[in-house]
């Protein structure tokens, strides 16, 4: 084990999925917290129809899902709040995507092997220039995330008061969509398009399930993307299953364990108290002489 960690591409997958793991986690808090789950994953299947269009065009799988997950993002938040309860168009949108990356990659059917790294991730093929772009992506979008950290919370838990406020609650919905587009195309390298969810949403929707508070929340979303993609790393050197296959499975175990202990903590919660059923023929009058 420790000859093959040695290994440069071995290296390189723990280093993009130590960067991407941060940022999904930290990204994905806030997009468990806005409701906007589907929109990030079909911003993951647009970014599919980027990466085999950029085929075509003989250019990098990586800018191809850059570019059009960050037009398709400034398309979401033109529509600003009305992007909440517009699952239908965003369902049309993302199966038209799908639609499209198969029409180029029958247009380019060379491209058909590294579509199955695009659609389940490849994050063992990843190399030390896609480390470089993933460090540069993840050091923005968390220095973004610092820069309007405060309102950005505020606007995500109540809206309606933040707009009271003076808070620019429209263009920080525009700017959180495009760090998501970015985050979306920079995890799909680790677990494809079909498992995205699997580090944007699952460690922040577990961290949730533990605590309210959002520092300790993004912490331990943080610390659950962590264990996950190091621990599916450690399984696909020592075993023969894909790292998507691991990854993916202990994401859904770590949900389901936060689950549980939330059940069980919410059940040890004592219930309210209620008045017990008063004998007496005198009881209305009793509880009103009382109220007064």
């Amino acid at each position: 084990m420790f000859a093959i960690i040695q290994q440069e591409f071995v290296q390189n997958a723990f280093l993009a999925g130590t960067i991407v793991s941060i940022v999904a986690a930290l990204v994905g808090y806030f997009v468990v917290l806005r409701s906007q789950a589907f929109a990030g994953h079909a911003l993951s299947h647009i970014g599919f129809a980027g990466a085999t269009g950029a085929a075509l065009l003989g250019i990098s799988a990586l800018s191809g899902m850059f570019a059009l997950t960050l037009l398709a993002a400034l398309g979401m938040g033109a529509l600003g709040e009305r992007l909440r309860g517009r699952d239908v168009e965003i369902g049309m949108v993302l199966s038209f995507a799908l639609g499209l990356g198969v029409l180029f990659l029958n247009l380019y059917t060379n491209f058909a092997s590294e579509t199955v790294g695009v659609l389940f991730g490849s994050i063992l093929s990843v190399t030390r220039q896609d480390v470089v772009i993933t460090l540069i992506s993840g050091v923005a979008i968390v220095l973004l995330l610092l820069l309007f950290f405060r309102p950005l919370l505020f606007a995500s838990i109540d809206p309606e008061v933040a707009v009271t406020r003076g808070v620019p609650v429209r263009l920080l919905s525009l700017l959180f969509l495009l760090l998501l587009a970015i985050t979306v195309s920079v995890t799909v390298q680790i677990v494809g398009v079909l498992l995205v969810f699997a580090l944007l949403i699952v460690p922040a929707a577990a961290a949730q399930r533990l605590t309210h508070a959002p520092a300790s929340a993004l912490l331990l979303s943080v610390l659950f993307a962590l264990t996950i993609t190091w621990s599916g790393l450690l399984l696909t050197i020592v075993g023969h299953w894909p790292a998507s296959f691991y990854i993916a499975a202990l994401s859904a175990l770590i949900y389901f364990i936060a689950l549980g202990i939330n059940r069980v903590r919410d059940a040890r919660v004592p219930h309210v108290y209620r008045t017990p059923p008063c004998p007496s023929k005198n009881c209305g009058e009793t509880l009103s002489a009382s109220s007064v």
